[in-house]
């Protein structure tokens, strides 16, 4: 199996990333934003060699870093930003997402129908989805009686997994776990329910080995957890070390998470930011992504050309887009976001 970059779109890796690029302001230049290794590391010299237009990547390490950074700008020094679509839909609210000509991304072809189906922005007006998936449940199957069907598995575990769970800490995914045990949207605006599952998380709590949002997969590894609150992609990595470890979306459903590319309004360079993105879309860096990232990508073409035994090995690289759209994407939350940040805040607190 190849050697894995992980990636993370969660604040853990901010300290690492701290000496990270800035944006660059040399003319002609494109200026691309993104986290650290969700691309190939020569798709720039590649690019450039293809058009002829230079590139220069700033790395950010959340999409709360890059998006204070582009709020405070208004979008200057940067033309394409990789970032989840709460964050996509954000921009296009704040008028810093430009409207995408698709004339002049003909690559979208390559695109499954569903990727133009997406909640947060039907018909891709300003967002183009890169990657794709679910939250769910990893977990090792020699170690856990029985296969996990709930997410009550997670928050209210039985004694022999009481210390042996850990649960994503980003405000949205640990949220997102309490709402769906409760039968609630993932977008919940309603401060009662959130109250409710603030209350539901504060118990579960003191069940926890702890709140991990890197390297859940590692403790599956080394048998210190057995269960564990996953990005299915983040399950592989697991998967990859140890063929006992599973992924299962428990039977209330998950969240649909999709990282996308946006062109700033601000760019001046708009053309070849188009051409960047259509780039990238081409079928073989949509291969790289799944076979070097073991995420899923909304890029048929790239899709069709993986070995089918990649799927064998991650089952779950092989849901089929129709079953992603089942599940309820995570959208902008708007002001009910300063609620959803109190909570786990005061989660984060409880003793």
């Amino acid at each position: 199996m190849k050697n894995i970059k992980k990636v993370t779109r969660t604040a853990a890796f901010a300290a690492a990333l701290s000496l990270a690029a800035g944006p660059a302001t040399a003319a002609g230049k494109i200026v691309i934003s993104n986290w650290d290794g969700y691309m190939p590391a020569d798709l720039l010299k590649n690019f450039q060699e293809a058009t002829g237009i230079e590139a220069e990547l700033s790395l950010h390490a959340t999409n709360e870093e890059i998006m204070g950074k582009v709020v405070a700008g208004k979008g200057k020094g940067y033309d394409v930003l990789f970032v989840s679509s709460p964050f996509a839909e954000a921009l296009d609210k704040l008028g810093l997402a430009a409207k995408l000509d698709h004339s002049m991304i003909a690559n979208m072809a390559n695109l499954y129908a569903e990727a133009g189906a997406l909640n947060h922005d039907p018909g891709n007006t300003f967002s183009v989805p890169y990657a794709w998936g679910t939250t769910g449940l990893c977990y090792r199957s020699d170690l856990v009686g029985g296969e996990p069907k709930s997410w009550n598995d997670l928050l209210k575990p039985v004694d022999s997994l009481k210390g042996k769970v850990t649960m994503l800490a980003t405000d949205r995914w640990l949220m997102a776990a309490g709402m769906l045990a409760k039968g609630y949207s993932v977008n919940e605006a309603e401060q009662g329910k959130i109250e409710e599952v603030k209350s539901l998380l504060i118990e579960a709590k003191g069940s926890i080995l702890a709140y991990d949002d890197t390297t859940f997969y590692s403790k599956l590894v080394s048998a210190e957890a057995h269960l564990v609150h996953a990005w299915d992609g983040w399950c592989n990595y697991g998967i990859g070390e140890n063929d006992k470890i599973k992924y299962i979306i428990p039977e209330e459903g998950s969240d649909l998470w999709v990282d996308t590319m946006v062109v700033t309004s601000a760019s001046e360079n708009k053309e070849a930011a188009h051409k960047f993105i259509n780039y990238v879309l081409s079928a073989d860096v949509g291969k790289w992504v799944v076979e070097n990232i073991l995420y899923k990508v909304p890029n048929k073409a790239a899709m069709d050309a993986i070995d089918p035994a990649l799927v064998e090995s991650f089952p779950n690289i092989g849901i089929a887009p129709a079953d992603l759209l089942k599940y309820e994407q995570l959208r902008d939350l708007g002001q009910t976001q300063k609620a959803y940040t109190k909570a786990v805040s005061e989660i984060m607190a409880a003793q």
